[in-house]
């Protein structure tokens, strides 16, 4: 029963970084259509990708900071 939670968040963060390659995808043909430069929009679709995980990375330290200020185990066994 402990492989369910670890296939279900690789499941979600699949899907995350599925909607996310999709959505810079959309930008960068709709930008290339209107003759925009496309090394600034892949310039930007890598800061947003970095913004992206770093505020991931925050989110994750908070939730597992709470969980353990909380006396939660979070230990694998």
């Amino acid at each position: 029963m402990d492989w369910v939670l670890i296939v279900f968040v690789l499941f979600k963060g699949l899907v995350f970084i599925a909607g996310m390659v999709f959505a810079i995808k959309w930008h960068y043909d709709k930008e290339k259509k209107k003759g925009a430069d496309p090394r600034a929009l892949l310039r930007m679709g890598g800061k947003l990708g970095a913004i992206f995980v770093l505020l991931l990375g925050v989110v994750l330290a908070f939730t597992f900071g709470l969980a353990r200020m909380l006396g939660m185990d979070l230990s694998l066994p």
